[in-house]
């Protein structure tokens, strides 16, 4: 029950919304082709911005096509490498969908399109900005449709596969203490990666070049969403940065049916990791620069640490027992 719950009530329904949420992208910047003006611009932003929901929530599972098939750097490479992206811009080539499609990674997916809406002022934005920016946004919108598929339409799709963990001939998932294992594994990777990589780096490093989504000041949001995707793993429903309570079946069940301590003390580590991100001032590219931010940029690393390691020394040796 909490792997079907997992499969369709968390990882299905949030690529659903991806999937959605990048079509009203696609839709919002050739809107603002057509019209140029700053409530078109400001429309497309906040559609950048709903998008960027969704997939930071869906890194809490970046296994399965999301890897194999490679559609997290196809989606989310950063930093952005302005050199190359200018490059493009100022080249000679046909921006057509195939010719995007085609691109390295660091020159096409969400930050591409945040770069141009909003590293690139309005009344600099010329045609061929324009063939880049819908271009790139059709490829995200593919991308995230495809992404959804290969969960739910392709020949034998993934979220099937991993429902059926521990039947004959599932060589993914031979039983379902592999299929959790799966689950607690993705929680723990994302928790380690927001708090050592995405707010550490740039921060030991005191480099704004390395922030993600350094040019639309999402940052913090980014961060705290990878982190409320762990928490509807937890829980087996979608929760939002504003409402974090939500009904489904999941791990927490499992949890608390063997150790009911252990599963409260988990979901309040991961809230407080949720709190200590959001503590940190706005926007995160100027936080890391400013002395008085370290505490509290200290006290987000250390909180994800803390919900990563009660999930690797607890949750997983619960669920092999």
């Amino acid at each position: 029950m909490v792997i079907n719950s997992y499969v369709d009530d968390v990882v299905i329904a949030t690529y659903r919304d991806l999937r959605n949420k990048a079509t009203a992208l696609r839709v919002s910047v050739e809107t603002l082709q057509s019209g140029r003006n700053q409530a078109n611009l400001d429309a497309a932003q906040a559609a950048w911005v709903a998008a960027r929901v969704p997939w930071e929530q869906s890194e809490a599972w970046l296994f399965g096509p999301v890897d194999s098939s490679g559609y997290d750097p196809a989606l989310d490479s950063w930093p952005v490498n302005r050199t190359d992206l200018d490059e493009v811009l100022n080249g000679n080539d046909a921006l057509t969908e195939e010719y995007i499609a085609a691109l390295a990674p660091d020159k096409k997916g969400f930050h591409t399109v945040e770069y141009l809406l909003y590293g690139i002022g309005l009344n600099e934005l010329q045609d061929r900005h324009f063939s880049y920016l819908i271009g790139t946004a059709k490829d995200i919108e593919s991308t995230a449709i495809d992404l959804h598929d290969s969960w739910t339409e392709d020949d034998n799709p993934y979220g099937e596969r991993m429902k059926s963990a521990g039947d004959d001939g599932n060589t993914t998932y031979p039983s379902q203490t592999s299929a959790l294992e799966e689950i607690v594994g993705g929680m723990m990777k994302i928790l380690d990666e927001v708090g050592a990589a995405k707010i550490a780096e740039p921060y030991d490093d005191q480099d704004t070049e390395d922030v993600e989504s350094q040019f639309s000041f999402n940052s913090r949001a980014d961060f705290a969403n990878n982190i409320v995707g762990v928490l509807n793993v937890w829980m087996g429903c979608r929760a939002s940065l504003d409402s974090r309570r939500c009904s489904g079946t999941g791990l927490d069940d499992l949890v608390r049916g063997s150790n009911s301590a252990l599963a409260t003390r988990v979901e309040t580590e991961i809230n407080d990791a949720i709190d200590k991100i959001l503590a940190i001032s706005q926007p995160f590219r100027d936080a890391i620069l400013d002395p008085s931010q370290s505490d509290e940029i200290e006290a987000a690393q250390d909180a994800t640490d803390k919900a990563f390691r009660t999930l690797r020394g607890c949750v997983l040796e619960l669920i092999r027992q």
